[in-house]
């Protein structure tokens, strides 16, 4: 992906990231309309990025491989009860994003996103008046954590490390 096809996407990605961790935290569910968006963003505008930004057809068609490779092994640790479904669905839909990038980065952002979301959502609901503003969320009482929360924060690092000329 390059530098140019990050910002172009950037802006959508922040937005869906930003309603995936709400709904994730409030109600502990990522909503199919949310994966559905962020399939159609790369569909769409990452298809314009192809001809405006560099992005190589062959990249964006190799993205759409990603996502389903990635459907295909959520689905299966799905079904093992290893993560849940809308986090497997929003992985496959973040997937095409991360084309050509090192996966050793890519595991190691979302190792640091995991670890910071973690400890912030861990902490912030020991925070009294933060608490009590959002008392009717989901997430601060189920044993399961959101992981929606470490998705969006890979995705959105991700893209604007890419921007930065990190990855």
């Amino acid at each position: 992906m390059t530098p140019g096809t990050a910002v172009a996407l950037l802006p959508f990605a922040l937005a869906i990231g930003i309603w995936v961790s709400w709904s994730d935290m409030k109600f502990m569910k990522i909503p199919n309309k949310a994966v559905i968006a962020l399939v159609l963003v790369w569909l769409v505008p990452g298809l314009a990025c192809v001809a405006l930004t560099g992005l190589a057809f062959q990249a964006w068609l190799w993205g759409l491989a990603l996502g389903a490779i990635t459907l295909g092994i959520g689905f299966v640790i799905s079904t093992l009860r290893m993560v849940g479904a809308g986090d497997a669905k929003f992985a496959a839909a973040m997937a095409p994003f991360f084309v050509g990038a090192d996966p050793r980065l890519v595991v190691a952002l979302f190792a640091a996103c995991l670890l910071g979301a973690f400890v912030s959502h861990r902490l912030a609901r020991m925070i009294g008046p933060l608490r009590a503003a959002t008392g009717d969320w989901a997430s601060w009482t189920n044993k399961d954590f959101p992981m929606g929360l470490a998705l969006s924060g890979t995705l959105i690092f991700h893209l604007l490390l890419t921007i930065q000329g990190a990855f």
